[in-house]
């Protein structure tokens, strides 16, 4: 049943996917569907150069297809994709004033809308699209539709989590910031212990207003305290905490998985790489083209050299 509080969330999420966003962006979507054609069915822009509208790093975006076999245009790539999603790539394109570089997360259109409800023990992608996105292309109204259910799934998953994990009193900040404590701990993330406030910060008039409305659909209960304290009800914290440990175990495997994976999967993974050395240490990498053609191969002796110039440490 369609509710109120349904569609004043969903209208939210549409503006947030309808935000303005860099041409850069727009660039990397056009070169992904020109490659990709008719098996891209959305291309999500989200991460930290959304926020900061910063050109110069590498963009994080997310193609969801319904087609994995048309968009790796091979079978076991496709595979791999359906078993441990998503797949990673590393792309390049040409801009105006430089290369615009990303990382693109491929990954199956109804896998996408299954592991944002929450069900799973997999906590990456609800955590990520509970924070602002944007939509860069989608290929039909139905895609589109997609996309404003799954991130609003992502944005309710997120809210019962934070309730469940939070204080029995709180404001809204203090129940993102906790959740997103809880989120970081459950990947292989090193970020700095004020990480959480500053991705609430971001956004903070956003995760507010999303928060009451998102637990209306989640069937969560508020009431508010005197001193406009949020009240929640209807909730085992001592569950909750059980049930993410086991969240948090699992999480950190998977990240293994999924790295593991990104070894033979990774298209274009050495060059971001040594992307990344050169703009850490201001100076170009010596590989050769044998090197970069076979970067599992040529890993020891890279690395050995990439230690003794002082690239690595």
């Amino acid at each position: 049943m369609i509710t109120l509080s349904s569609q004043r969330l969903a209208a939210h999420i549409v503006d947030d996917l309808t935000q303005p966003v860099m041409p850069e962006a727009r660039a990397l979507a056009d070169a992904i569907v020109a490659r990709h054609g008719a098996s891209v069915a959305a291309v999500l822009f989200y991460g930290s150069c959304l926020r900061t509208q910063d050109t110069s790093g590498i963009l994080d975006l997310y193609v969801l297809t319904d087609d994995l076999r048309a968009y790796h245009g091979r079978v076991l790539p496709a595979v791999l994709n359906r078993i441990v999603p998503p797949t990673v790539a590393y792309l390049e394109v040409p801009g105006a004033t430089g290369t615009i570089r990303a990382k693109v997360a491929v990954m199956g259109t109804a896998a996408f809308a299954r592991a944002v409800q929450g069900g799973r023990l997999d906590t990456t992608l609800w955590a990520r699209f509970c924070q602002p996105s944007a939509l860069l292309y989608a290929r039909d109204t139905q895609a589109r539709a997609a996309v404003v259910a799954a991130v609003s799934d992502a944005v309710i998953t997120a809210s019962r989590w934070a309730i469940w994990l939070g204080p029995p009193k709180g404001w809204p900040a203090d129940y993102w910031t906790t959740l997103f404590q809880h989120t970081y701990r459950a990947e292989l993330r090193a970020e700095g212990a004020d990480r959480s406030a500053l991705v609430y910060g971001w956004a903070a008039e956003r995760y507010d207003r999303l928060l009451p409305l998102a637990l209306t659909r989640a069937g969560i209960p508020v009431t508010t305290a005197p001193d406009g304290r949020m009240i929640p009800h209807g909730v085992d914290r001592d569950a909750a905490r059980r049930a993410w440990a086991r969240r948090q175990r699992v999480g950190k495997l998977l990240n293994m998985v999924r790295l593991t994976k990104a070894v033979f999967t990774f298209e274009h993974g050495a060059d971001y790489i040594l992307w990344k050395l050169e703009r850490h240490n201001g100076r170009p990498v010596p590989v050769s083209d044998w090197e970069r053609r076979h970067p599992i191969l040529a890993a020891p002796r890279v690395l050995l050299r990439l230690s003794r110039e002082g690239f690595i440490r």
